[in-house]
């Protein structure tokens, strides 16, 4: 792997930790075992979805991200069913945490 994809992959993850984590306690989410759920499952899937982004967008520039931010929805959603305590809705809360951190993630990377 290249520095540059080991660096893109260290700072997806990192923001996107603290990101959603802060969006799960902006929600009123405080369940520890939840937290850990949802660190567990973006360790999981955003490696997955850097990586695939990576080889995939010099053929399709950027229109892989939509898919790749949906499967990282359904992945995440799917564990918060299943394992987690406090997730009414956990499809709803994964697509809008998703969001929040794309967005404020884009945002950043126009700025900085």
């Amino acid at each position: 792997m290249s520095t540059q994809l080991l660096a893109a992959l260290g700072i997806s993850l990192l923001a996107t930790l603290v990101l959603e984590v802060g969006f799960f306690w902006l929600m009123g989410k405080r369940h520890l075992g939840d937290l850990r759920l949802l660190v567990l499952v973006n360790v999981l899937t955003n490696p997955i979805v850097v990586l695939l982004y990576w080889w995939a967008h010099p053929y399709m520039g950027r229109s892989p991200t939509l898919g790749l931010e949906l499967f990282a929805i359904v992945v995440e959603g799917c564990y918060y069913r299943k394992y987690g305590r406090d997730f009414k809705r956990p499809f709803l809360f994964s697509a809008a945490a998703n969001v929040f951190s794309f967005g404020l993630g884009a945002l950043f990377q126009r700025f900085f």
